[in-house]
């Protein structure tokens, strides 16, 4: 199956002690390229994350969008540092004996010097979180996948479309060239008649010079190399999987065979052919930088 590189997913995780949710949005890009925003707390698992969403994602500009609430009453605990206190007080009362102060210390005034108190996180445990986190991340990502899948269907759909339509173009300058040479040999017999008169005319002469302008303006070569670049693109389409490079390569090689028969056009017929089939080509160029 076709991906497109465009996708959307999100999925929510939530029990009695914490909620995850995960969202997933990307656009066209030549790799893969992941930007995760995520709360700090959840920094170390990057690594864990990245490597998760390659099992998904080949290519493309991905923004991964991670939130997390907590819900537990324990999740902090007070700490009190008694060695901490005690300093404090002795160096309270020295000062008050010294500068001749009233020592009016008192357990709420103390309580409120740095690092007395220290509010403290409660352990972690890792495993646990992952679990959630992973379940949240996945269930983004077969969303996310899903909708690349949908799109890619589309997309194969429309360049299905447009690649008939070019073997059709291809199909007019094939019946139309054979038809210009007859023209052009009746044209050039038709003017050494009315340079010649009722002389003998040299048919050899006449073979030779329509056999070099058939070889200026033939362009089996390239409506042969276009048809086989076509099938090619279907044949790959077809397979599926990750071949976003391939088909942008054929494309270019395409492109290339269009133009050589643009350069070698000798009608007004045939160089607007060629014009609509280069038009094409490079539409489906543009959509090939869509799939991943």
């Amino acid at each position: 199956m076709i991906k497109s590189m465009t996708g959307f997913g999100r999925c929510e995780v939530a029990n009695e002690k914490r909620k995850f949710t995960a969202e997933l949005k990307s656009v066209n890009h030549r790799y893969l390229d992941v930007n995760i925003k995520m709360p700090k707390k959840l920094n170390f698992f990057e690594s864990a994350i990245r490597n998760l969403l390659k099992e998904y994602i080949e290519r493309g500009k991905v923004d991964v969008f991670i939130t997390y609430e907590d819900y537990s009453e324990d999740n902090y605990s007070l700490k009190y540092n008694p060695t901490l206190a005690g300093e404090y007080l002795k160096h309270l009362k020295d000062m008050a004996e010294q500068f001749g102060l009233d020592n009016d210390i008192r357990v709420s005034t103390l309580s409120r010097y740095p690092e007395v108190l220290v509010m403290e996180e409660q352990n972690i445990d890792e495993k646990e979180l992952w679990s959630e986190l992973e379940t949240a991340l996945r269930g983004a990502c077969e969303q996310f996948v899903e909708s690349r899948i949908r799109e890619g269907e589309n997309l194969k759909n429309d360049l299905c479309d447009k690649l008939d339509n070019m073997l059709g173009y291809v199909d007019f300058i094939e019946e139309k060239s054979p038809i210009i040479m007859k023209d052009y040999r009746t044209r050039l017999e038709d003017k050494i008649h009315e340079l010649l008169g009722d002389r003998q005319i040299d048919e050899g002469r006449i073979i030779t010079e329509v056999t070099i302008y058939a070889d200026k303006i033939c362009v089996d070569e390239e409506t042969v190399r276009l048809r086989s670049h076509i099938q090619s693109v279907k044949d790959t389409l077809n397979k599926g999987g990750g071949c976003g490079r391939k088909l942008d390569f054929i494309a270019q090689e395409m492109n290339r065979e269009a133009n050589t028969i643009l350069s070698k056009a000798n009608s007004l017929e045939i160089s607007d052919t060629g014009i609509n089939l280069k038009t094409d080509i490079e539409k489906v160029r543009e959509q090939i930088q869509n799939i991943e």
